[in-house]
């Protein structure tokens, strides 16, 4: 069968850093990696995709993609309609070991490949999986800003989390005053920079959890706490579990 005649297929590849890459695609789209992050932009909104999330990418919206390291995909693509239980809109959410198992199980079940018979069943019962992951995920939407000034300070913010930050630091950074880059903020994105800074640290942390060589510790230091207890409290009022139970959920 052809990619035409397949209700549902997988597409498996590794894939090598690139420009940003634009695209709407006619059918519906379950992007997932299992080896690297990347980041999904659609519309206003942007997301970091690390292997323990997935999105839902319904057809013909369109999106961007920005491939900043070696990822493999391994993503569903279905006609449209072909999953009815996922929202109408782009949606992006953590991904159960079950729901991880099932993708990599069908990963040779490409478009130009013969599937089992057993195929499009396997398919819509992995996507009803994933749908039913949607209201009870981490929300690791990133914070955005119109303003170029604020995007250079979100830039900075990223790049030295585990630096020891203060909103002087990188206002001077970004060529704005502190009292100025704090007006934008709460007029642009709603949210002071230390709410962004600590969000931004939980994105990060999500990240980083899903990488199995490095410790909680490690993780915590890396996104700017000081002491595990600190990176815990923060972690908990985010995702409502501390980093090592978030660990272990995603192991299932």
């Amino acid at each position: 069968m052809t990619e035409r005649e397949h209700a549902a297929y997988c597409y498996f590849q590794d894939i090598e850093p690139r420009p940003p890459l634009d695209a709407v695609f006619e059918r519906d789209y379950l992007l997932y990696t299992v080896r690297g992050a990347l980041r999904l932009n659609v519309d206003a909104a942007s997301w970091l995709l690390p292997p323990s999330f997935a999105a839902w990418i319904p057809a013909g919206t369109a999106f961007r993609v920005d491939l900043d390291r070696p990822v493999t995909s391994c993503s569903i693509l279905t006609r449209p309609g072909f999953c009815r239980t996922f929202p109408s809109a782009t949606s992006v959410f953590q991904m159960s070991a079950l729901a991880r198992h099932m993708i990599q199980h069908c990963s040779d079940w490409g478009p130009d490949s013969s599937h089992p018979e057993e195929a499009e069943g396997f398919f819509e019962a992995l996507l009803n999986a994933c749908a039913g992951l949607v209201p009870r995920s981490v929300d690791v939407k990133r914070p955005y800003a119109s303003d170029p000034g604020l995007r250079r300070a979100f830039g900075i913010t990223e790049d030295r989390l585990a630096d020891s930050l203060t909103a002087g630091d990188v206002a001077r950074a970004a060529n704005l005053s502190e009292r100025t880059m704090q007006r934008l903020f709460a007029a642009d994105v709603g949210l002071s920079w230390s709410q962004i800074l600590t969000r931004v640290r939980m994105i990060r942390a999500v990240e980083l959890l899903s990488d199995d060589s490095l410790s909680v510790i490690e993780i915590g230091a890396a996104c700017g706490f000081n002491s595990l207890s600190a990176f815990n409290k923060a972690f908990r009022v985010f995702a409502h579990m501390t980093p090592s139970e978030y660990r272990k959920s995603l192991r299932g």
